[in-house]
């Protein structure tokens, strides 16, 4: 395993990030495993020098967390934990949702109690809201920094003039600024590019993009998309412009250098995620322990410069997706 620094928290994080949104419970989502399914996969990552783990509250209606929380015990101070805050977690409770100071003290400590943790290392907004004041919301956050139940605090997917401003915003109140940002980005989507790593550069922000192989879309024949439990039942995949623009074409592409490279399509893209100088840790979800060990070996694909711009040659511009 490598390793590098989160931005600028000083935190060594392992290169990739155990994304654990695949862990929890299958009513949530069809593809979705249970604990005793999980627990292989979690172990294996550990075994990989993967200190670095993701999830969030609404992953399975917290039972993401709660998996995520027992794996770990035991082996807390080795590991480094995120999780996440913003989508609505109980229909019948309308501040189980959102960024007021009252959604976040309740839902990190509902987060905490899940994982069975003193503190995460890493609170995230999993999105931003229009219905609250950013500095009600920072404000919050860095409370519960001064309180000691999260080190750090991250934002994810949302406009780069956003998230400029909730910066400025800490700085002028003397509040925690946010460390890292999550946003979605793949050789299909690089929208990201234009605005937002330019700018976590500049500020030293830690990132670690979701969605690395396109759900999928990357791992295989674009007219096979749909052939795993995940890609028959994920309609999400095709809300996002993957297939639009050059998305056909650099998919074919993959397939290609793949055979060259004697790799799976899936390290291909990885691979190209990780040469990219503004990522830190792509966060990959699994549901087995083979494609988690496969995703691991990209880390020792080393892609020609020839090649990463011949994969990147088709891209074409597509509609912002990811910030709702």
């Amino acid at each position: 395993m490598e390793y590098t620094t989160l931005g600028d928290t000083g935190m060594e994080v392992s290169r990739l990030c155990l994304g654990c949104m695949s862990f929890g419970d299958p009513d949530w989502r069809e593809w979705v495993l249970d604990e005793e399914e999980s627990q292989p996969i979690i172990e294996r990552a550990i075994d990989l020098g993967i200190n670095f783990f993701d999830t969030a509250n609404m992953y399975s209606k917290g039972e993401s967390e709660r998996i995520i929380g027992n794996a770990l015990e035991g082996r807390r101070d080795e590991s480094v934990v995120a999780t996440k805050v913003y989508f609505q977690m109980d229909d019948d409770d309308p501040n189980s949702g959102g960024l007021s100071r009252k959604t976040i003290e309740q839902e990190l400590d509902a987060s905490l109690d899940r994982l069975g943790m003193d503190a995460v290392d890493l609170y995230q907004i999993h999105r931003y809201d229009y219905d609250t004041p950013i500095e009600q919301t920072l404000r919050a956050l860095d409370d519960a920094v001064r309180r000691g139940k999260t080190r750090y605090i991250g934002a994810s997917s949302m406009w780069t003039h956003q998230f400029a401003d909730a910066l400025h915003t800490s700085d002028r109140l003397g509040l925690d600024r946010f460390a890292t940002m999550q946003n979605h980005y793949n050789l299909v989507y690089r929208e990201e590019e234009r605005e937002m790593y330019p700018f976590c550069q500049q500020e030293g922000i830690g990132t670690m993009p979701w969605s690395p192989l396109a759900r999928g879309y990357l791992t295989r024949p674009h007219e096979a998309v749909d052939s795993t439990a995940r890609g028959e039942s994920e309609e999400r995949l095709y809300e996002h412009p993957y297939m639009e623009g050059g998305g056909p074409a650099v998919n074919e592409r993959v397939q290609e250098l793949a055979a060259e490279y004697d790799a799976s399509m899936a390290q291909i893209a990885l691979a190209w995620v990780l040469d990219k100088e503004w990522v830190d840790a792509p966060i990959i979800g699994t549901t087995s322990v083979e494609h988690l060990e496969e995703a691991v070996e990209a880390l020792d694909i080393d892609l020609a410069e020839s090649d990463v711009e011949w994969l990147e040659e088709p891209y074409e511009p597509v509609p912002v997706s990811g910030h709702e």
